[in-house]
């Protein structure tokens, strides 16, 4: 563990050290980005729902930038944040020259998911799992598997699904995506209060990040874990493998084993490209800001005047990213206003995405300045001629 921190310190250094010498103008085209389409979505059946409060979460292929490969993150029942709200799924969109993932929230009424039929309730547009009744979460019992001797909030209205005879493609727009657009009714949810995704949904992601098997290259669109009971529950009772998995087209795959990708800026990619998680758009997205260890120097006034210094700069970088993140959110509710078309909204994106990797690229500079002032000072040498030998 020691060794690994160790490298993604040099792996920082040396990044930070190219943007120095590189002229600022350059940083907007600094950056990988995805060019190879996700897989196609698999076929597999829903585990039973645990319990009333559940609400179904559909599995998607998300992609890790550290191994250059999409993984699918299983379907899940989630319990709900909040009485009232629903579950909007993420989706992928092509915007012109990459992939842009746009993540799931939680809200009161269901928004855009790129017209995705995720299947179980999420067939395109809106959501037919399920109603709220007051402080009740009712089940559409056709497309949900409940047990009605344990959930007698349940209802029954058949809904036309196509699940399994249409397209399975996973993303929206581009060559071959799915050509929807969001309604009206989509377009006003974008205004209404929004939630991330709970602590268990990223947990549950992160599980399936780390699982090998669920990697495309490794199960070639077929995941043996496509479906969960609960969020991270991979081994446990109720988990269901695909039954079929989805057409996966990779570029061809350079000697690392690595899938090959372009960059925005014309070059080979380097390991010095994972340190600032260039595909992260926003910057709730950025992993959190790494603090270093407390400086010993020996002298205990010192080392707490460099660990105020170290704190009083994360916090001005936490404000930083809060800031530019609220920035940000303001476009897309200005964007949503002004029924923006897909080709606006992708551009936005990119120009977050590049706004996102110069803050890191500042941030970087500034950790890495301020770990030099605090390095203790050399030890002066005798700086006297030494005696001439005697002949």
């Amino acid at each position: 563990m020691r060794i690994r921190t160790c490298i993604r310190s040099l792996r920082s250094l040396l990044f930070a050290l190219v943007m120095l010498a590189m002229p600022a103008a350059s940083f907007a085209q600094v950056g990988v980005v995805i060019t190879f389409a996700p897989p196609e979505l698999p076929v597999y059946e829903q585990p039973l729902c645990p319990g009333e409060g559940y609400i179904w979460t559909p599995g998607y292929w998300a992609f890790d930038s550290d191994a250059d490969d999409y993984y699918w993150v299983p379907g899940t029942w989630v319990l709900v944040p909040e009485v009232g709200f629903f579950w909007t799924p993420g989706y992928w969109g092509w915007g012109g020259s990459s992939f842009i993932f746009y993540e799931g929230y939680w809200g009161p009424v269901v928004g855009f998911y790129g017209g995705i039929n995720y299947g179980f309730g999420y067939f395109g547009h809106g959501y037919e799992g399920g109603r709220w009744d007051h402080d009740h979460f009712f089940y559409n019992r056709a497309v949900n598997n409940v047990n009605v001797t344990v959930i007698h909030n349940v209802y029954e209205t058949k809904v036309v699904n196509n699940y399994t005879t249409v397209t399975r493609v996973s993303y929206n727009g581009g060559n071959g995506g799915i050509n929807e657009r969001p309604t009206r009714e989509e377009e006003a949810a974008a205004h209404e209060r929004h939630v991330p995704p709970v602590a268990a949904q990223v947990q549950h992601v992160q599980a399936a990040r780390t699982n090998t098997q669920l990697r495309a290259s490794v199960n070639h669109g077929k995941p043996p874990v496509a479906a969960t009971p609960k969020p991270a529950a991979f081994s446990e009772r109720g988990v269901v493998a695909a039954k079929e998995g989805g057409r996966y087209n990779p570029p061809a795959r350079t000697e690392n084993n690595a899938p090959a990708r372009t960059e925005n800026n014309a070059g080979k990619r380097t390991e010095t490209g994972n340190a600032t998680r260039p595909n992260a758009i926003h910057p709730k997205e950025l992993p959190p800001i790494e603090r270093p260890t407390a400086p010993n120097t020996g002298n205990p006034n010192l080392d707490k005047k460099y660990q105020q210094q170290q704190e009083k700069l994360t916090q001005k970088q936490d404000q930083e990213r809060q800031k530019l993140q609220q920035k940000q959110e303001q476009e897309h509710q200005r964007l949503t206003q002004q029924k923006a078309d897909d080709s606006k909204r992708q551009q936005i994106e990119q120009q977050h995405q590049q706004q996102t990797q110069q803050l890191t690229q500042k941030h970087t500079q500034q950790q890495q300045q301020l770990q030099e002032k605090q390095q203790p000072p050399p030890q002066h040498q005798n700086q006297s001629k030494p005696p001439k030998e005697k002949p």
